[in-house]
C-alpha cells in the first residue's frame, strides 16, 4: 500500500468576469489528479506558474476542500474525517512554504514558535521546562543552526537561517509527510544547495516522505526520485528523475528542459 494516494483530485474555482463581475466562469486549478507516493520517497512536482501545484499542496495539506476526488494517507480517506480529527491528523503532514518571513511569526521568538511546535505532539513538556528546552535545542541543532540564538526574532537571521527555521518548525511535529512549496527559490545558489543537502539528509535520517514542489527542474533533479510533470491543472507526466531528463514524452517537459540554463 501507498503512503500517500491522491484519487482524481479535482479543486475548481468560480471566477467573476465582466464590467460588473456578473459573468462566472470555472476555473479548473486542479483537474482529475491521480497520484501514487512511497514511503520514504521524494517527489518532484514541477510544472509552469499557473499550473496548479500550489493549489494541489493545499488539497493534500487539507487547507482546500477538493471538488471532487480523495486524499488517503495510510490507507484512511482524510476527507472523512471530522474537522477536530483532521487537526491532529496534520501533525503526521507538514508544508514549508517559498517565503520564511512570511511563514514565521514576527513576534514569537525562534524557542516560542519551535515549542509551540513540539507540544502539539507531546503536550507532557508543557510542564518540563528543562525538556522542552532541549527538545527546541535539539531541533535547531539538528536543522544547523545554533541553540544559543533560540531566543531571537525571525528578523535577526539571514534568508536561508529563516527558511532552517521554517524546517525546524515542520520538523517539530515528527511528520511522516513534508511538502515543500519552493522551499528555496527565493535563496541565492549556494544558500539553495545547503537547504537542498539538509532535506535530503533530513529524508534519511528520518525517513521521511516529501513532495518537492519548484518550476525549476534543475533544483528538482537533484533531490528528487520521481518527477510529476504539472499543466493546467492536470498531471502530464511522471517519471523517475533522470529518465525524465533523458527522455522526457510532453511537450511542456521538453519547454521546462530548455529553459534550464546552460554554460556554454
Amino acid at each position: 500500500m501507498s503512503y500517500l494516494e491522491l484519487q482524481n483530485l479535482t479543486k475548481h474555482f468560480t471566477k467573476r468576469e465582466g464590467l460588473l463581475g456578473m459573468n462566472f466562469t470555472e476555473v479548473k486549478a486542479v483537474d482529475g489528479v491521480s497520484l501514487n507516493l512511497e514511503r520514504g520517497e521524494i517527489l518532484g512536482l514541477v510544472g509552469e506558474s499557473g499550473c496548479g501545484k500550489s493549489t494541489l499542496s493545499r488539497l493534500i495539506m487539507q487547507l482546500l476542500e477538493p471538488t471532487a476526488g480523495s486524499v488517503v494517507i495510510e490507507g484512511e480517506r482524510l476527507a472523512g474525517l471530522p474537522h477536530c480529527e483532521i487537526r491532529k491528523r496534520r501533525r503526521d503532514f507538514q508544508m514549508i512554504f517559498q517565503d520564511p518571513y512570511a511563514s514565521l511569526n514576527p513576534r514569537m521568538t525562534v524557542f516560542s514558535t519551535l515549542a509551540e511546535a513540539i507540544l502539539t505532539r507531546h503536550l507532557g513538556l508543557a510542564s518540563d521546562r528543562h525538556g522542552l528546552r532541549k527538545a527546541v535545542s535539539d531541533l535547531m541543532e539538528r536543522v544547523g543552526l545554533d541553540s544559543r540564538f533560540v531566543r531571537k526574532y525571525p528578523h535577526e537571521f539571514s534568508g536561508g537561517q529563516r527558511q532552517r527555521i521554517a524546517i525546524a518548525r515542520a520538523l517539530a511535529t515528527e511528520p511522516k509527510l513534508v511538502l515543500a512549496d519552493e522551499p528555496v527559490s527565493a535563496l541565492d545558489v549556494s544558500i539553495q544547495s545547503q537547504i537542498l543537502n539538509l532535506l535530503k539528509d533530513l529524508r534519511d535520517e528520518l525517513d521521511l516522505t516529501m513532495i518537492f514542489i519548484s518550476h525549476d527542474l534543475s533544483v528538482v533533479r537533484y533531490i528528487a526520485d520521481r518527477i510529476a510533470v504539472m499543466e493546467s491543472g492536470k498531471i502530464v507526466e511522471v517519471q523517475e528523475a533522470e529518465d525524465l531528463f533523458t527522455d522526457p514524452q510532453s511537450q511542456i517537459t521538453k519547454t521546462l528542459l530548455g529553459a534550464i540554463p546552460r554554460i556554454r
